[in-house]
Parts: structure tokens; C-alpha cells; sequence
């Protein structure tokens, strides 16, 4: 399978992404907060890394084949970086029901390599 890129991320990005969602944190799009809360720009929005990711494995498997879907968030990233998320198959089941089942590892990297965000998620899929 291949990889998804976006980027490099800009800040409109980043405050698109929070109108969006509804998280109006400073941190993300307000210079001065995030520098004065440690950080060398405002930051990105962890979950928009991890609709990325989803986006790369919806593409795949179908949004309405979803069965479950999990994340851990492991760096920052920023605005100029450019994240590729990409995943691949772990294994391939039978549930107790009958639906085939196919489960999958995510990840969604920096340009340096840094993986951001890890995921784990649980299709419906063919022939499993």
C-alpha cells in the first residue's frame, strides 16, 4: 500500500483545522502563548494527524468498514512539517459472527522520520 503526504502544514491549516473542531486553544494558532508556554510555534493539533491517518485507512478499507480505531499521539509537529501516514496489515481473521476482519498498525511521520502519531485500527475486509 502507499503512503499519504501532506504538507508542509501552515498555521491557516492548523486554525482551519481547530474552526473545525472546536478546540480554540491559544496554543495552536497564537504565537506568543505558544512560545510562552515552551514551544518554538504553535503546535498542531494532535487529532488532525490522527484524521490523516484515518484518512489514509478509510481510503483503503471504507469509512463504513471501521470496527475500531485507536491512537497514540508520540511528537509534536509544526507548522513547515510535512507528515506522511502510512499502515499496514497485521493480521487477517474470521470473527465470531462471520465478518472477515482485518486489523491494521498506522503511523503518521515527520519529515525527519519522528513518528507523531501511532494507530491501531480494525477493519471489515475480504477475504479475511
Amino acid at each position: 500500500m502507499t503512503s499519504f503526504t501532506v504538507g508542509p502544514l501552515t498555521r491557516t491549516d492548523l486554525v482551519r483545522y481547530q474552526g473545525a473542531s472546536g478546540d480554540f486553544n491559544p496554543i495552536h494558532h497564537d504565537e506568543q502563548f505558544a512560545r510562552a508556554a515552551g514551544m518554538r510555534a504553535p503546535l498542531s493539533l494532535g487529532m488532525l494527524q490522527a484524521g490523516l491517518m484515518a484518512t489514509w485507512a478509510t481510503d483503503r478499507y471504507g469509512a463504513r468498514n471501521v470496527r475500531s480505531f485507536r491512537v497514540r499521539f508520540a511528537a509534536q509537529v509544526f507548522p513547515g512539517d510535512t507528515v506522511t501516514c502510512d499502515g499496514a496489515e497485521t493480521r487477517r481473521y474470521t470473527a465470531e459472527d462471520g465478518s472477515p476482519l482485518v486489523d491494521l498498525e498506522l503511523t503518521c511521520t515527520t519529515q525527519d522520520g519522528t513518528v507523531a502519531v501511532y494507530g491501531w485500527a480494525t477493519f471489515i475486509g475480504e477475504d479475511a
